[in-house]
């Protein structure tokens, strides 16, 4: 048996240990997790940058990875703690997004100012009980290769944004955009479709 599973077997050692990665009530992970623990865990490409001045509250036992030429912006957070957060190469992530997972951006997308793209929303199923006392509601958001979606936009756990759409500004996404699709509105509706026919976009 190994260690990690010994730990995961009994409750006092895995609580230990999660208190050593991040203190309780505060879920960021401490200092020494950061520096010395996370760089060995996660994946960087060549030419990434992650600005300083982001939150990137990563931990190690779920997947973090930023692909080549990809770029995290100023004031941006990303958090891994209930799932995998996966960026692929030349991703944009904008001033001041925030990305909780497990989210999954193809190659080429990218996140306009101020986007919230979520993996999981708080589980309210007994009305007796605080929400933040159920269990999470885990449904994994994709965002396919080249898509983009404008500032101030939330795209909702479990939806899927096809290749090549356009999702406008401020727009709120709530069920799966289908690819090569421009999507507005709250809640957004695509409004235009490339016709690949015709070489252009028409609406819907």
């Amino acid at each position: 048996m190994s260690l990690v599973t010994t730990i995961k077997s009994n409750p006092k050692a895995k609580q230990f240990a999660l208190t050593l990665i991040a203190p309780k009530r505060n879920p960021r992970p401490r200092l020494w997790v950061r520096w010395f623990l996370n760089p060995l865990k996660h994946k960087k490409g060549r030419g990434a940058k992650i600005r300083r001045n982001s939150r990137i509250d990563v931990f190690p036992w779920k997947k973090f990875e930023v692909g080549d030429l990809t770029t995290i912006e100023s004031y941006c957070t990303i958090n891994n703690g209930s799932g995998d957060v996966i960026l692929g190469n030349k991703v944009r992530v904008g001033i001041g997004s925030v990305i909780i997972g497990p989210v999954k951006m193809g190659n080429g997308s990218g996140l306009g100012q101020h986007v919230f793209v979520s993996g999981f929303n708080h589980g309210y199923a007994d009305g007796s009980k605080n929400s933040s006392d159920q269990p999470l509601d885990i449904r994994p958001t994709v965002i396919e290769e080249e898509a983009h979606i404008g500032a101030n936009s939330v795209v909702l756990a479990g939806v899927t944004i096809g290749k090549r759409c356009q999702i406008g500004a401020g727009s709120v996404v709530t069920k799966d955009v289908p690819p090569f699709s421009i999507a507005v509105g709250n809640p957004a509706r695509v409004i235009k479709q490339f016709n690949t026919i015709t070489q252009k976009w028409e609406s819907v």
